[in-house]
C-alpha cells in the first residue's frame, strides 16, 4: 500500500499462526512438566477426601470420575484446549497490535514491537493477577465460593490490563515531552508497582489451600512458566512472521527493472 500501512487481515492471519504455535508449545509444556504434578495433586486430594468421608463414598466418586474422562483423554484435551486458547489469544494479540500502533506503519519494527506487546500482555494478564491470586491445584476451593473467586480474578485481570494501558500512556506522554528513556522507563516501572498495590487491595482468596507447601510452590511456578511460554512463543512468532513479511515487501518494492534485451 502507498502509505505503508498493513491491513488488519494479514495481522489476523499472523496472529492465528502465532497463537496456534504458542498454544501447541504451551500444551506440550504442560503435558510434559505440569501434568505429572497435577496427577500428584489429584492423588493427594483423593486421599484427603477419603480421610473426610467414608472410603466407599470416595471410591465411588473416583470411579465415576474415571468413567467420565480418563487421564489420557484429559491429556489430549489439555493440548487441544491450549491450542484453542492460543488461537483466541493470537486474534487478541493482532487486534491489540493494530490498536496500539494505529496511525503509524504497523509493519515497522515488527520484532521489538511484538516482543514488547507480548511482555505487556504477560505482565497485565498473567503475572500481576497471578501474584494476587496464584493458581491452585485441582480440587482446592469450596464450590460455594466459585462465583466470588471468578469475580475477584476478573477484577484482577481488568486492573492488570488497565495498568498496562496506563503504563503505555505514561511512556508515550513522557517521550513526546522530550524526556529521556531513563525517566520514561522509571515512570513505567512506578506505574506497574502502583497497579500491583491496587491489586492487593482486592479481597483475599476465601478458601484455604490444604496442599503441602512444596507441591503448591511447584504447581504455581509451573503455572507461571506455562503462561510465560505462551506469551514468549506468541510474541516471537508474531515478530518473526512480521520480519518475513517486511522482507518480502521490500523485495517486491525494490525489485530491479528488467534489463532490456536486443530485439
Amino acid at each position: 500500500m502507498a502509505d505503508g500501512h498493513v491491513p488488519v487481515l494479514p495481522l489476523l492471519r499472523r496472529g492465528l499462526a502465532a497463537g496456534a504455535l504458542a498454544g501447541l508449545a504451551t500444551g506440550l509444556f504442560s503435558l510434559l512438566l505440569a501434568e505429572p504434578l497435577m496427577d500428584r495433586a489429584i492423588r493427594l486430594e483423593e486421599k484427603r477426601q477419603e480421610s473426610e468421608h467414608s472410603h466407599a463414598a470416595a471410591a465411588a466418586a473416583v470411579t465415576h470420575h474415571e468413567e467420565l474422562f480418563s487421564r489420557s483423554t484429559q491429556h489430549f484435551g489439555l493440548v487441544v484446549t491450549a491450542v484453542v486458547v492460543g488461537l483466541a489469544l493470537g486474534v487478541f494479540f493482532a487486534v491489540a497490535h493494530a490498536l496500539v500502533h494505529r496511525g503509524s506503519d504497523t509493519s515497522a519494527r515488527p520484532w521489538p514491537r511484538a516482543l514488547t506487546l507480548a511482555a505487556a500482555g504477560f505482565t497485565g494478564l498473567s503475572l500481576l493477577p497471578g501474584l494476587r491470586y496464584p493458581a491452585n491445584p485441582p480440587g482446592v476451593g469450596d464450590a460455594g465460593t466459585v462465583g466470588d473467586r471468578q469475580a475477584m480474578w476478573l477484577a484482577a485481570v481488568a486492573i492488570g490490563v488497565l495498568g498496562m494501558v496506563l503504563a503505555r500512556l505514561v511512556h508515550v506522554r513522557l517521550t513526546a515531552a522530550g524526556r529521556g528513556p531513563a525517566v520514561a522507563q522509571t515512570a513505567v516501572a512506578a506505574t506497574v508497582v502502583a497497579v500491583l498495590l491496587a491489586l492487593f487491595a482486592l479481597p483475599d482468596n476465601p478458601d484455604p489451600v490444604p496442599v503441602e507447601s512444596t507441591l503448591l510452590w511447584d504447581f504455581r511456578m509451573l503455572s507461571f512458566a506455562s503462561h510465560a511460554v505462551m506469551w514468549a512463543v506468541l510474541g516471537a512468532t508474531f515478530g518473526a512472521l512480521g520480519l518475513r513479511a517486511l522482507r518480502e515487501r521490500g523485495t517486491t518494492t525494490h525489485r530491479p527493472d528488467p534489463v532490456p534485451t536486443a530485439a
